[in-house]
């Protein structure tokens, strides 16, 4: 079979669409034909050899596909060849084919176009373990949530906006500011012009936020302190501006904050199955009554990853951005 490889020039990542160990599924495991992926800033990393695979997992990128199931495992039950299915993966995305565990799998409504299903896994599930199981985001509660304008953002905006919490948002450009106040967001902050921590002050009488979800990093932390109200939450999902940050423990100590660092794709596969259940029992069928959306800013052929992987790089995107496969 054929996926993308990433060759190194002079230390800048030439993706190539060419050929790749065929994959093999396991008897609990759905053998899926790829019709759409989207890129994720891990994979961006992943190419520049700064965010390994997991060990065991293919070198090709790609958190998430959509596609056909073209083979069960003889332990699957509840899904059959033809089936229309999205779901995470810890890698392989990018290529013609993947084995995934079938309790990964979300059926895809049968309006939905596989461009559609691959703009939700990663974002999605993200988005869901960061405010609930790990925000502990409840109706009634403010939340911060930065790159507003990004697949996570989109995403976890909505979530929230669902569940009855005030959103504020964070976002370096226009359309990605109106596009978080569409979505749901009260408060959409220019960060380029404007000190976020200043506005959600503002916004707040003096007071703060319950939770943030942050993944910027180090150029965020002393402010994000600032604006928790007590028995905060800060949620870190990335470091874009860097790991190193000072702290002062007063703050944390005095105002009950909790600071919780959380990852996705490293998690045990018996984790994310779980966390795939909760999430299609509570929210897929606002997707399959249109409730709630994926936000898809564009699609690009697989074999240009490298192309997509730029536009992503520049920050251009609002939302996702999908590969699909010709």
């Amino acid at each position: 079979m054929k996926g993308i490889v990433a060759h190194q020039q002079d230390g800048v990542p030439i993706l190539v669409w060419e050929e790749v160990p065929d994959v093999e599924y396991g008897d609990d495991e759905v053998l899926l034909d790829i019709r759409a992926t989207a890129v994720n800033r891990a994979d961006l990393s992943q190419v520049r050899g700064h965010y390994p695979p997991p060990p065991g997992v293919t070198e090709v990128p790609g958190l998430e596909a959509a596609g056909v199931i073209e083979a069960v495992g003889d332990a699957v039950t509840g899904w059959q060849v033809g089936d229309r299915v999205c779901a995470l993966l810890p890698g392989g995305g990018y290529a013609e084919k993947v084995a995934i565990a079938a309790g990964m799998l979300l059926r895809l409504p049968d309006s939905w176009s596989f461009e559609q299903g691959a703009a939700i896994p990663e974002v999605w599930l993200t988005a869901f373990v960061n405010l609930f199981l790990e925000g502990g985001l409840v109706s009634g509660e403010t939340v911060l949530i930065h790159a507003g304008g990004s697949g996570v953002g989109t995403a976890a905006i909505q979530l929230a906006h669902y569940e009855g919490a005030r959103v504020f948002m964070t976002a370096g450009r226009p359309e990605k500011l109106k596009k978080g106040i569409e979505l749901g967001a009260s408060l959409a902050i220019n960060y380029k012009k404007e000190d976020f921590a200043e506005k959600v002050k503002e916004a707040t009488a003096s007071g703060g936020v319950d939770l943030i979800l942050d993944p910027v990093g180090a150029d965020y932390f002393a402010r994000n302190l600032q604006v928790l109200n007590p028995n905060g939450r800060l949620v870190l999902i990335g470091l874009l501006s860097g790991s190193k940050a000072e702290i002062d423990l007063r703050l944390v100590q005095g105002g009950c904050l909790r600071i919780i660092g959380s990852r996705l794709r490293p998690r045990p596969a018996a984790e994310k199955i779980e966390v795939t259940r909760l999430f299609r029992e509570r929210f897929w069928p606002l997707f399959e009554d249109g409730t709630l959306q994926p936000v898809i800013d564009s699609v690009f052929p697989l074999r240009d990853a490298g192309e997509a992987h730029d536009y992503v790089r520049q920050n251009r995107n609002t939302g996702k951005v999908i590969l699909r496969r010709d």
